[in-house]
């Protein structure tokens, strides 16, 4: 040791730290591929991990390092100028130093519950401390010790260990500085950008598998973070990841895809059509939205027998039964179900800042037709910007946590799903007894980890109590309790209602886009809703229109979603789903599946036995799957998502 710092001079501490790093990012990858060995497929997986790992993790360091390296070359190590630069440059080691350990220790429980290393997801969770820290309390205090006992061992034997390697530094002859400068630059910008293409490392040029998490197990969580920060930061629109297509084109292809192109009506708006409903009438709409519900958890739809009170409403009311969420997210799921916007790479609507006013929503919608509009929660409304973005746009009253009254159990998420329907029904209830229709979007918390419920409420499918397939037991005897009161209730032969779920739990899988994590249930009930069984191919951004047509509203608005009330021929019939940066168009006989730069790869969708083999794509499936994934961020950025200026006969009809 030290005759490499003899040797290395003044840049002993960066290259010691960075060998420190190196060694500790490859042995967290290793051990990580490891736990995650289903997911290999064979040595060459082992190889391009750790090569191309060591590669990330080189880039990695130089972009920690490449500045305190470069002011190491320049800055004096005696007197009271260079006490302070080597306190600012220990200081700036042990830190960085940190923030990679500390990453890396927060992987393993981010890979459990997405599949994937830490990215956008980590950081839009930070904005919450208060649910995420209670949430973490709650269900993860041996995460939170390690997390905790890692740092506090990085930072004591990190800066114990710069002390050693900053003591006794000798700097070299003044007029071999500038050239130990100029090398520390060239080399540290060649490492950082790890290529001599027009672009500088990125995810995609390590990527070599299918599988998602491989690729991701080949970054490192520090990158992986950063670069969703960067991303973020910019709002990078599908063009930059899939490839670029006019406007006109994409508007027309999506036109011609919904197998209806003649009900499209306008230019400015250019997704804005009409759909006459079904159904003669006025009734109250009520989605009840389930937190993480896969279709796997549902016993009716072939997974664990945990629903048994859905699985009996599944043969009262009308079932789809092969419905597929747009992504992984609650807040992907709010913006499908109550605005129709196809998913897009960028964060949902729910929380960007364009689409704060003025942005569609079916609230809106009906409140022009003399609706009251409300959204009812059992948490914190404020929490991924559901507030705002409700009130923004149409949602006239917000009922929370603050607004229940001594309420049976509270968790980490907000009060039990037992006391959110109970809420929901005295407010359907109140809002009957006035005689104005209304609209509600409720959705449920106790299905979300550290799951929490109350003791007792249920016979445990299995041990620890606090488990996911209890608590989505839980949530189940809570929604059959509703509809039990609901059936009495004076509002229930006024009432469509709706339960679906957001998205499935966890979604992963060795292929881009795992279709069958997607999978979700979707249930129609009320007064006059029939019992039927429906197997058709649809998404939840078709849910929307089919509960207009439903309930009989006007629908002129810009969802090109689907109305299932109507035939829908099954070359029209498809779900797109958003996976981390992969998008994905399923239709009865293919999946197409965009990944950033890279072709478009398709598969055979087994739907009974939820298994794909690779296909050939044709330009035409590559076409209709690429202006599907650039329209929604097209109509956002030009404003185009909306409705058009309220007429005087619909001010009017609301105002009565």
């Amino acid at each position: 040791m030290q005759k490499l710092k003899q040797k290395t001079g003044l840049m002993f501490p960066v290259i010691l730290f960075s060998l420190i790093s190196l060694f500790f990012l490859s042995l967290s990858r290793v051990l990580l591929t490891a736990w995650q060995a289903e997911h290999v497929t064979g040595w060459q997986d082992w190889m391009m991990i750790l090569t191309q790992g060591v590669r990330v993790d080189i880039s990695t360091l130089c972009w920690l390092l490449l500045l305190p390296s470069l002011l190491a070359t320049l800055l004096p190590v005696q007197g009271v100028l260079g006490k302070i630069w080597v306190f600012l440059l220990r200081v700036w080691l042990v830190a960085g130093l940190w923030v990679l350990v500390y990453m890396e220790l927060a992987t393993p429980t981010f890979i459990t519950e997405y599949n994937l290393r830490p990215n956008r997801l980590f950081l839009e969770y930070l904005i919450y401390p208060k649910e995420v820290f209670s949430m973490l309390w709650v269900g993860y205090k041996a995460e939170l010790a390690i997390g905790l006992l890692g740092t506090l061992l990085t930072l004591f034997l990190g800066w114990k260990l710069s002390g050693y390697a900053m003591r006794d530094l000798k700097a070299p002859k003044w007029y071999w500085r500038p050239v130990l400068a100029i090398a520390v630059l060239a080399f540290g910008v060649m490492g950082a950008r790890s290529t001599f293409q027009h672009r500088p490392l990125n995810p995609a040029m390590v990527a070599f598998s299918t599988d998602p998490l491989l690729n991701d197990l080949t970054l490192n969580s520090a990158y992986s973070v950063i670069f969703a920060a960067k991303n973020m930061g910019s709002e990078k629109n599908a063009e930059e990841f899939y490839g670029k297509m006019p406007l006109e084109e994409v508007v027309e292809t999506v036109r011609q895809a919904s197998g209806r192109p003649d009900s499209f009506i306008s230019d400015d708006i250019p997704t804005l059509n009409t759909t006459l409903p079904t159904f003669a009438g006025k009734k109250n709409l009520v989605i009840l939205l389930q937190e993480s519900l896969g279709a796997r958890f549902v016993g009716a739809l072939g997974g664990l027998p945990l629903t048994p009170n859905l699985d009996q409403l599944m043969q009262e009311g009308w079932n789809f039964t092969q419905v597929y969420a747009t992504g992984t997210r609650s807040v992907r799921g709010i913006e499908a179900m109550t605005t129709g916007f196809t998913p897009t790479p960028s964060r949902a609507v729910v929380k960007l800042s364009k689409s704060q006013t003025g942005f569609y929503t079916i609230a809106e919608l009906l409140e022009r037709q003399g609706y009251h509009t409300q959204f009812i929660y059992g948490g914190e409304s404020h929490f991924d910007n559901m507030k705002s973005f409700f009130l923004g746009n149409g949602f006239e009253e917000i009922v929370d946590l603050p607004d229940f009254e001594n309420p049976k159990f509270v968790g980490s998420w907000g009060a039990s799903d037992q006391d959110l329907y109970q809420m929901a029904d005295q407010q359907f209830t109140r809002l009957h007894n006035t005689g104005q229709p209304f609209f509600s979007l409720v959705f449920t918390s106790s299905n979300h980890s550290p799951y929490e419920f109350p003791d007792g409420e249920i016979e445990l499918y299995e041990q620890p109590e606090h488990s996911r397939n209890n608590a989505v037991k839980y949530s189940d005897k809570a929604l059959g309790e509703f509809f039990a009161k609901a059936k009495q209730s004076e509002y229930w032969k006024d009432t469509i209602f709706i339960v679906i779920a957001d998205h499935d739990a966890r979604a992963e899988g060795k292929v881009p886009v795992p279709v069958d994590r997607f999978h979700i249930p979707a249930l129609i009930l009320g007064g006059d809703v029939q019992p039927r069984q429906d197997d058709r191919l649809a998404s939840n951004i078709d849910m929307a229109p089919t509960l207009l047509s439903l309930i009989g509203a006007d629908n002129t608005s810009p969802m090109i979603g689907h109305d299932m009330t109507k035939a829908v021929a099954p070359e029209y019939q498809r779900a797109m789903m958003q996976f981390d940066k992969n998008f994905g168009y399923l239709t009865k006989d293919k999946l197409v599946v965009l990944q950033p730069g890279k072709a478009p790869i398709g598969y055979h969708y087994d739907f009974a036995a939820q298994s794909m083999t690779p296909a050939s794509v044709s330009e035409i499936e590559s076409k209709r799957a690429l202006a599907h994934a650039l329209l929604g961020g097209k109509l956002y950025r030009q404003g185009s998502y909306r409705l058009p200026p309220a007429t005087e006969q619909q001010l009017v009809s609301a105002e009565q």
